[in-house]
């Protein structure tokens, strides 16, 4: 029985190649002579006629002999009376039978003009609108879009009653909306009814074409295209705010990364670390070594070297903080001038260290494929390696809320910062807290070096860009006070994005301080004040 069915099957699949034998011979049917006399004319008039019969021929090879075409790899033998093309390869193929073929040595190029070009890449998207892969529809359509030929609007039709994708229909509809509105012999409802449609979009491209028709239009569909193009212009100004409250957003995520460490330190100790910018140095540094080593030995793990850098930068940052805290900074204690010195000597030394081991030139981070690429969202262009950015900001900062809450050290270092006189007399170590803490606050700014080797340039003075702004948002939230840490960074961001297409990036800023001067005038110890005595020795 199994040896009989095995024979049925056989049997069945012979048959199926058999029939299918000649709808394979008839896809591969040549092009018609007609077509190849025209393109041995050599006149523009004619090219244009036989470039509309390659796109309605059906031939298999008519989008290779089209693509040839614009790309001038379509060549004309007046020897051989044929037509061959080059593919991207600079394989030689004959254009009649789509067959492999050696060129002519005598063979030229076709002519094209401006307007053959326009007529080459409407019949391209003419003949991929109905393309089964959905990335070559879309691309089609916005051909269509830009070329707007009414010999397209069948196949549009066509295609439109086809489509289930809905961004891809939208697409269409708009490319519909685009012949349709163009074509000065289109009845002037029709016209209108198209003008809204395109209204709907609220793109670049639809705004140019409103404002392309806007000088010729007469009547009702002047100003409906009028109406229409300041539906778009509100539309824009409304996602170029949403686009500068992402871009503010993002900004505030990598101010919130590098201060959060620094409103720990200072909030327990009341320590003005001024070496805090190259713990974020320290840990972009161990991020672009980490990569290294992935890259000459695990080259096809490369995109595991970031996830690893993290727990590393953590820990090294970490212990450099150790060893800053126990061989200086406690020594200093109750001394704020000295150890703002002592601090910013510190930096100094690492600072040197750092240029003389890596060199002063700027080392790239590259990103992993997963942080490569954009989407769109509501409108707004949202890059993936910002977005990650700003979650693992977020991470970041509620398992440092939830380690301060939930842990015996966090109990310990809130129990020191709100009265160290009496955590000491409980018990606590508060020198231990003291180094702890220190280490931690490090630890988080190695973290922020990991993210911002992602968004900017590995350089021994990488920290220094950002101690300042870091300061800014710890006083502006309130000393450490990580709730009004959180808001700080994420306002000054959005104000700083806010501010710089009035006032440049330079003037934004000085204005985001003197701003900042004047409300610490007012409240002095900022939007979140801790309860409970200051740090004191």
């Amino acid at each position: 029985m199994r040896i009989l069915a095995l024979l049925r099957g056989i049997g069945l699949a012979l048959c199926l190649a058999l029939v299918a034998l000649p709808a394979a011979a008839q896809d591969a049917r040549p092009l018609p002579d007609e077509i190849v006399t025209r393109f041995l004319a050599d006149s523009f008039g004619d090219t244009e006629a036989a470039i509309g019969a390659v796109a309605a021929s059906g031939a298999p090879q008519a989008a290779d002999m089209l693509q040839a075409l614009g790309d001038r790899r379509l060549f004309i033998s007046a020897s051989a009376k044929g037509l061959f093309y080059r593919d991207g390869a600079g394989k030689g193929f004959d254009a009649r039978t789509g067959q492999p073929a050696d060129v002519p040595a005598d063979a030229s190029a076709v002519r094209l003009n401006n307007r053959l070009r326009g007529v080459v890449q409407a019949a391209l998207g003419t003949l991929t609108l109905l393309s089964p892969d959905p990335v070559q529809r879309l691309r089609a359509a916005e051909s269509v879009f830009k070329s707007r030929d009414p010999a397209a609007l069948p196949a549009i039709e066509q295609a439109l009653a086809r489509e289930t994708n809905a961004r891809i229909r939208n697409v269409f509809e708009e490319a519909r909306a685009a012949i349709i509105i163009a074509d000065t012999k289109a009845p002037e409802a029709s016209r209108m009814a198209a003008a809204s449609r395109i209204a709907e979009t609220g793109d670049q491209d639809g705004l140019a074409l409103l404002r392309q028709l806007s000088a010729q239009a007469t009547g009702n569909l002047k100003s409906v295209i009028e109406s229409s193009i300041q539906t778009i212009e509100r539309r824009q100004q409304i996602r170029q705010a949403g686009q500068t409250v992402w871009f503010g957003i993002s900004l505030g995520s990598v101010l919130l990364l590098a201060a959060i460490g620094l409103a720990i330190t200072f909030g327990v100790m009341g320590v003005i670390n001024m070496a805090h910018g190259e713990m974020v140095m320290i840990g972009a540094y161990v991020t672009f070594m980490t990569q290294e080593v992935f890259r000459a030995r695990f080259p096809h793990l490369l995109d595991w070297s970031l996830p690893i850098a993290i727990p590393l930068a953590f820990i090294i940052t970490g212990l450099v903080g150790v060893l800053i805290e126990r061989g200086v900074i406690r020594f200093l204690y109750g001394r704020p001038l000295e150890t703002l010195l002592a601090t910013f000597g510190v930096s100094l030394i690492l600072q040197q260290a750092v240029r003389s081991w890596f060199g002063p030139t700027n080392r790239e981070v590259s990103a992993p494929s997963y942080m490569s690429g954009s989407f769109e969202f509501i409108g707004l262009q949202i890059t993936y390696g910002r977005l990650w950015i700003v979650v693992f900001t977020l991470v970041v900062f509620f398992a440092l809320l939830l380690l301060l809450k939930a842990t015996p050290l966090g109990l310990q270092m809130r129990a020191v910062t709100q009265n160290r006189r009496m955590a000491a007399s409980m018990g606590i170590r508060t020198r231990f807290v003291d180094a702890m803490t220190f280490g931690l606050g490090s630890g988080i700014a190695g973290i922020a070096g990991v993210a911002l080797s992602q968004i900017d340039n590995v350089s021994p003075n990488l920290g220094q860009n950002y101690i300042i702004d870091s300061f800014m948002v710890v006083v502006f939230g309130g000393v450490g006070n990580l709730w009004g840490t959180l808001i700080s960074a994420f306002t000054l961001g959005i104000a700083n994005k806010l501010l710089e297409p009035f006032a440049g990036a330079v003037l934004g800023k000085i204005i985001i301080l003197v701003l900042l001067i004047l409300f610490i005038q007012k409240r002095p110890r900022g939007l979140f004040a801790l309860k409970g005595r200051a740090v004191e020795q």
